[in-house]
This record gives C-alpha cells, sequence and structure tokens, in this order.
C-alpha cells in the first residue's frame, strides 16, 4: 500500500470491519481512476494476506439496468476471492454485511487462461470449461449505495459474495445471449432479463474485462470463476428473504437469508 492510497484504503477496510457504510472517498478527496485501481487492488491484497486466495473475478454495472440504478455509465470489474464463495444450499448471513444485495448472473468457470488486449467473446467461450446460473452479492461499502465510478472502483466493485447453480453446461450447448432468466424474493416475481442485457452477450462483457486487464499487465487464469454482470437491478435483502433466479438450461439458483 503506497502512501498516496493508504487514506482511501483504511476507509474501506475500516467500513468492513465495523460493518457500517462510509461516505463516498470523493467527497472528501481526489480520486482518478488510476488510484481507484490501485486502492481496489490494495483492498484486494488485504484479504489475500488473511489467508483468502483470488479465486475469479466479476463485472458490474454491464446492463442497462444496472447503470440507470447506480447513475454511471460504463462497466467495471473487481476481484473475488475464496471467502466470498458461498456454498450452494448455504445460507446467507446478513449481519456479515453492511447492507446486502444480490443480482442474477451468468457465471463462466475458465478452462484455460485469458489474456490479451484482443480477445473476443469466441475466444472466451473456447477458453470456458462451463457456465451456471449465479447469484452475485453486493455490499457496498459506502452508505445507501452513494458512490460515483471511482468510488465503486476502488471498493473492488462492491464484491461481497457469490453461489453458483447446481446445473453446469458446455458453453457451446446453450445460447447464453437467449437465456432467460426470472427471479423471485419471497415467491414475488422481481424481474425477468436475459443474457443479451449483459453487453449484447455475457461472453462479450467477460471479452472486454481481459482486455481491460491486459491494459494493466493482468489477465484470468485456468480455474477462475468470472461473473459476467447483473441481468437485472439488484435486490435488498435482510433476515427471513428468500431469493431465487430461474435459468433457462442453466437451472435455479436459490439463496435464503438469516
Amino acid at each position: 500500500m503506497s502512501a498516496g492510497t493508504a487514506p482511501f484504503v483504511e476507509r474501506l477496510l475500516d467500513a468492513v470491519r465495523t460493518r457500517t457504510g462510509t461516505a463516498p472517498l470523493t467527497d472528501t478527496m481526489e480520486l482518478d481512476e488510476d488510484t481507484a485501481l490501485l486502492v481496489q487492488e490494495a483492498v484486494v491484497h488485504a484479504r489475500v494476506n488473511a489467508g483468502h486466495a483470488i479465486v475469479g473475478a466479476k463485472l458490474g454495472l454491464t446492463s442497462v439496468a444496472k447503470q440507470r440504478q447506480m447513475n454511471v455509465d460504463r462497466p467495471l470489474y473487481g476481484w473475488l476471492t475464496s471467502d466470498m464463495a458461498i456454498d450452494t444450499g448455504a445460507a446467507l448471513h446478513c449481519d456479515s454485511y453492511i447492507q446486502p444485495r444480490v443480482e442474477p448472473e451468468i457465471a463462466f468457470l475458465l478452462g484455460r487462461d485469458l489474456e490479451g488486449p484482443d480477445v473476443s467473446a469466441a475466444q472466451v467461450l473456447a477458453a470456458t470449461e462451463a457456465c451456471f446460473g449465479a447469484i452475485d452479492v453486493l455490499d457496498s461499502r459506502y452508505a445507501g449505495y452513494k458512490f460515483t465510478f471511482n468510488d465503486v472502483t476502488a471498493d473492488n466493485a462492491s464484491s461481497a459474495g457469490f453461489v453458483l447453480g447446481g446445473t453446469a453446461m458446455d458453453p457451446y450447448g446453450v445460447d447464453l445471449r437467449l437465456t432467460g432468466c426470472v427471479l423471485e424474493k419471497n415467491g414475488e416475481l422481481v424481474a425477468t432479463a436475459a443474457g443479451a442485457s449483459v453487453m449484447g452477450h455475457p461472453a462479450s462483457a467477460v471479452a472486454w474485462l481481459v482486455r481491460a486487464l491486459a491494459k494493466r499487465g493482468q489477465g484470468l487464469e485456468a480455474g477462475h470463476i468470472v461473473m459476467a454482470g447483473g441481468m437485472t437491478e439488484a435486490v435488498a435483502v435482510a433476515p427471513g428473504d428468500t431469493v431465487v433466479a430461474q435459468f433457462d438450461r442453466l437451472g435455479s439458483v436459490e439463496i435464503a437469508c438469516r
């Protein structure tokens, strides 16, 4: 952690420790995108230093619905660590978070490394071992989910947890662009969407991520899980809630909140 990023990093880590939302960093400090990415890396490394491995990456704000909800105009990314994984059938313990929200996504399990400035959606599909329906758990460290693009970039794209469905599909066995999703909360319909809502095709979103990482000399590794981005707006959850995401061909993912 450099002296220049230390105040940002400490604010975010303290929010996690105390489970208390903080004001956006940009309310009181200058924060450009390059510095925001350095802060993100430091926040992730703090988890690694605590014994948690990087297991993949996630995209955020890849759909028009999410961009409108969060008042931003382009996608971003963050990193997933092993402590964020929630096993199928396990509960979401809300008291471990500040203000949890969930959203349905399509996830990719990579069978080989992906890197470089010219990676295409076709190359993403060729490198994918399996696709899953998934639920992404968000937890902004900023009170009320109020932030700028650089704030949420620094906050590791609000990464907090993820659960994969029990049905794995060969990426060539399903048209992910046309894969529909129905999101229900406590038995009530919340939203519907299709894979095309994520940058036209979920694999296109992953390709965008690989190209963005290449600018920083980074890439994705075989075995990484990549969450392609929320298909619908995120839904707030609290103890007692049950959320189910049902996907065409990819089965369903359910998470109960305690």
